[in-house]
């Protein structure tokens, strides 16, 4: 049960995620539906590639196809003033979709019997590679190489779930929730990892040395 709610919730929470970023950019129609599209199942292509499945196993998704493009239609036709403070929602539904897919990513994973390490990794990608392909297309830097946590949360639930420290479904909800607190937490305290940054010097700075 637990996997089919959070793969809607996931497809819900990313569809209008990409939905956003386009109405940011100023898309037309089908560019919203395109981007929400895409950053709902880019994350689960990706997995797919890397841990050996036919991508085409997504087209198998009819529902969630459905439920995607109608979480877009509604995010779409609803009036301006109620999503005026469009940012915070646009975080709050990315956080979501990270929290969602990494548990999803990372159960598929276990499901096929993969090391930890593999499912740390289907995690991540799951959990951030709709967003990674999204940002790209908006010709954004992603946030997951920001220095800004992100995709550290879905390796997180990569391991507690690789480890199998998560006996039932009422613990994956419990750590949906964890996730998901963690990441909007993260981005309201702006929480980061360390940087080194590298000064580059060019030719004539060298030239007066």
């Amino acid at each position: 049960m637990a996997w089919e709610v959070l793969s809607i919730i996931g497809t819900i929470a990313f569809a209008i995620s990409g939905a956003i970023v386009a109405m940011e950019e100023e898309y037309d129609l089908f560019g919203v539906y395109l981007l929400g599209i895409v950053t709902a199942f880019g994350g689960g292509a990706i997995r797919n590639i890397l841990i050996g499945l036919p991508v085409s196993t997504l087209w198998s998704q009819e529902m969630m196809f459905q439920i995607a493009i109608a979480a877009i239609t509604i995010f779409f036709l609803v009036p301006h003033q109620l999503i005026k403070h469009w940012h915070r929602w646009g975080n709050l539904t990315d956080a979501i979709g990270l929290s969602a897919f990494a548990i999803q990513g990372a159960m598929y994973a276990v499901s096929l019997e993969l090391p930890v390490s593999a499912v740390i990794v289907a995690a991540i990608l799951t959990g951030s590679g709709g967003g990674i392909v999204r940002d790209l297309l908006a010709g954004r830097k992603p946030i997951v190489l920001r220095e800004e946590i992100y995709a550290v949360w879905a390796a997180g639930a990569g391991l507690v779930i690789g480890l199998e420290l998560v006996p039932g479904d009422v613990f994956l909800y419990v750590l949906f929730v964890v996730i998901t607190t963690l990441r909007v937490l993260s981005y309201m305290r702006n929480w980061k990892l360390p940087v080194r940054k590298l000064t580059m010097i060019n030719t004539k700075q060298k030239a007066h040395r």
